[in-house]
């Protein structure tokens, strides 16, 4: 049997590996366990280093912590370990949403619609894209920056200098 069809167990995790969420509603975790889960899921992450699902689960628990970096770095990593983990591009695509990065939002979740292996999660990616389109038609306007701001900031320096030698004069 050739070497490259042998694939290695040490880094295959059981679904029931990755620790359970030790609440039910995210408003009321004390810090302390959301601290120690998160704990249990860095380490889990170095034991098991292409366990996307682990650090899917690490970028949610960032993520209820309020560690927008962190969350959004574990979240890039697993889609980075299994670039085709429909859990890690669907909660990378709701933290763009979550923080009203509604296009990159809309178009992760596309992808992850693109991702979706069975119905429940062609629905939930479906759900999540309505809701951030519905926020972009509503009341969300996304400010492109193509103007050039070269005369408006030549205007106020020119002001700003003939205001100093006005003050200088008197």
């Amino acid at each position: 049997m050739s070497s490259l069809l042998v694939t290695d167990q040490s880094t295959q995790l059981e679904p029931q590996a990755v620790p359970s969420v030790p609440w039910r509603d995210v408003h009321d975790v004390a810090p302390g366990d959301l601290a120690a889960y998160i704990q249990k899921l860095e380490a889990l992450c170095l034991e098991h280093p292409q366990s996307a699902d682990v650090r899917t689960a690490l970028g949610m628990a960032h993520a209820v912590n309020l560690d927008v970096y962190k969350s959004m770095d574990a979240l890039e990593d697993a889609r980075a370990v299994d670039p085709d983990n429909f859990w890690a591009q669907l909660k990378y695509a709701e933290l763009h949403y979550r923080l009203r990065i509604l296009d990159t939002a809309e178009k992760e979740t596309k992808r992850a619609a693109d991702l979706a292996a069975n119905a429940l999660q062609l629905a939930m990616a479906r759900k999540q894209l309505s809701e951030i389109r519905a926020l972009k038609q509503s009341c969300v306007r996304n400010v492109h920056w193509t103007k050039p701001l070269t005369a408006p900031v030549l205007m106020l320096g020119a002001a700003m200098v003939v205001m100093f030698v006005v003050m200088l004069w008197k």
